[in-house]
């Protein structure tokens, strides 16, 4: 039964489902309330920030600590709900997404102080591939590989770096250039931040991460056979020194049995002669 579970699971569902419920649930529900049902957008980024909340508070009431993503949702729903009284100044308008994106890049930043790197939960499955014994590789080499922690939080630094400097130069323009022109620029930064994010902090960190956990997924197995091959080894002596025991008793006693008797004689003279 619970080798049927265990196969039943997916890893890369499992790896993916954080980020599903901490972050994709929360910005699809306000969307969906204030696009499709009409509600203000107080009242949709209150309603989207309930999962966020009773997932914050989950973890600790089950001693799990906090939930970064879920904490990081909240707080950008929070300072949303604080920004949605800004009106009437478009620059300042313009401004506020900014102030909204900031929040996720100092959070991300701030994770590296914790030792969980934030965007740790994201880059998991992509580089276990989705797989059990990748998803094992990467807890272990976490936990005792120094290049792989290092790479682990330099791929989360450049996240975060890279985002505050896409929203600073966002908030230089939305108060230098026409408004007009940060309407569509302010789409081309972060569409053009995330690009460079992406080559970088993949081609120097993702990459040799990933062939650390592909290094140490090979060792695991090739110990494993070789453990196994020990074990069969074993068994195999083990199954073989009773029966040799058997082969030689059996030849010792067949010796005895049809060993000729020694006649009477010698030994009563013998007995004499001493």
């Amino acid at each position: 039964m619970s080798q049927s579970k265990a196969k039943a699971r997916n890893p890369l569902l499992e790896g993916l489902l954080p980020l599903i419920v901490d972050v994709g649930v929360p910005l699809a529900s306000y969307y969906l309330l204030s696009g499709a049902f009409g509600l203000s957008e107080v009242a949709a980024l209150g309603w989207s920030s309930v999962v966020p909340a009773l997932r914050t508070v989950w973890g600790p009431a089950r001693g799990r600590g906090v939930n970064g993503l879920a904490l990081v949702m909240l707080v950008v729903n929070g300072v949303g709900l604080g920004l949605s009284a800004v009106a009437g100044d478009p620059r300042l308008m313009l401004a506020k997404d900014s102030g909204v994106s900031s929040v996720v890049a100092i959070s991300i930043l701030l994770s590296l102080r914790t030792g969980r790197p934030l965007m740790s939960a994201g880059l998991k499955p992509w580089v276990t591939k989705g797989t059990g014994a990748g998803a094992a590789a990467w807890d272990r080499l976490s936990a005792g590989s120094k290049p792989f922690r290092r790479a682990e939080r330099r791929f989360t630094a450049i996240w975060g770096s890279t985002l505050v400097a896409e929203c600073v130069l966002k908030v230089i323009g939305a108060y230098t250039l026409p408004v007009a022109t940060m309407v569509w620029l302010g789409t081309v930064l972060t569409v053009v931040a995330i690009l460079v994010v992406m080559v970088v902090a993949g081609g120097s960190c993702a990459e040799p991460m990933q062939k650390l956990v592909n290094a140490e997924v090979a060792a695991m197995g090739a110990s494993g056979g070789a453990s196994e091959a020990l074990a069969e080894g074993a068994s195999g002596v083990a199954s073989a020194v009773p029966g040799a025991g058997g082969v030689r008793r059996d030849a010792v006693e067949r010796g005895g049995a049809d060993a000729p008797a020694r006649p009477a004689g010698v030994g009563a003279s013998s007995s004499n002669r001493s």
